[in-house]
């Protein structure tokens, strides 16, 4: 039971992923990932909800935090898409754009992961 839990959330956290990355990207032209960029931080600020409630507060069995942790938020976010966009946008001159990627998204993500963490644990 558990492995379908995690593929079930996996497959939900893929097409997520999919859907806002096709919308996203596209609105700078393809020169700024920012699909992955938004995807990581929500996926950021959301793990840190998911913590609260699912392990530190424990609301729902096991099976949901296999379910959202690592099914849906796992494949929601995407580090090898990350590192492969760096990657590209360094490739083609713009060096910049993949150091303001890169440093934003690590020192971002983690500010949404305490954000998401800190503000659960206010309300519950």
């Amino acid at each position: 039971m558990q492995w379908l839990a995690i593929a079930i959330g996996g497959a939900l956290g893929s097409v997520l992923r999919f859907a806002a990355v096709s919308y996203l990207t596209p609105l700078f032209n393809n020169k700024f990932p920012l699909g992955t960029f938004v995807v990581n931080l929500l996926g950021s600020c959301l793990i840190g909800v998911a913590y609260v409630i699912l392990v530190e507060k424990a609301f729902l069995p096991e099976a949901w935090r296999l379910f959202f942790i690592t099914g849906v938020l796992g494949g929601f976010t995407t580090f090898s898409a990350f590192s492969l966009e760096i990657l590209q946008l360094w490739q083609s001159g713009h060096g910049l754009n993949a150091l303001f990627y890169a440093g934003s998204s690590v020192v971002l993500g983690l500010l949404m992961a305490f954000v998401g963490m800190a503000l659960t644990q206010k309300f519950f």
